[in-house]
């Protein structure tokens, strides 16, 4: 009998074998410095249209925000989530096209509610907001 045991040659690898490319991009500092200052512009961009008042018009202040809101979603998906057609044989781009469909609802619902809750609330005189219970 000999004192060392036999193994199989698939059982030797060191750190260098078991790395294998998978097709997800990996960050870099000028990745994340590049993500965080696109993140800082997309969110300056909106504060600085709804605290201006650059447009008169609310409802294309509302798009522009949240058009911009959606491309930062983009941003962060790109440069902190590391999403790209080939990451994981495409299945980060159907999260993200998912997650830009969801977005869109949520935002579209949103607005839709609120621009009828007001046209929808029943009218109430001081008088009968004294008499709720």
């Amino acid at each position: 009998m000999s004192s060392h045991s036999h193994t199989p040659a698939h059982a030797h690898h060191n750190a260098a074998d078991s790395h294998h490319d998978d097709g997800a991009a990996h960050g870099s500092f000028r990745g994340y410095m590049t993500g965080f200052l696109l993140s800082v512009v997309l969110t300056a961009i909106p504060f600085w249209l709804v605290m201006s008042g650059v447009t008169d018009s609310r409802a294309l202040t509302a798009v522009l925000v949240m058009g911009l809101g959606a491309i930062q979603i983009v941003v962060h998906m790109i440069f902190f989530l590391h999403m790209n057609p080939r990451s994981e044989g495409g299945w980060t781009i159907m999260a993200l096209i998912f997650t830009l469909v969801l977005v869109g609802i949520l935002l579209a619902g949103s607005l839709w509610v609120m621009h009828h809750l007001n046209y929808n609330m029943m009218p109430m005189s001081p008088e009968m907001m004294k008499n709720m219970p």
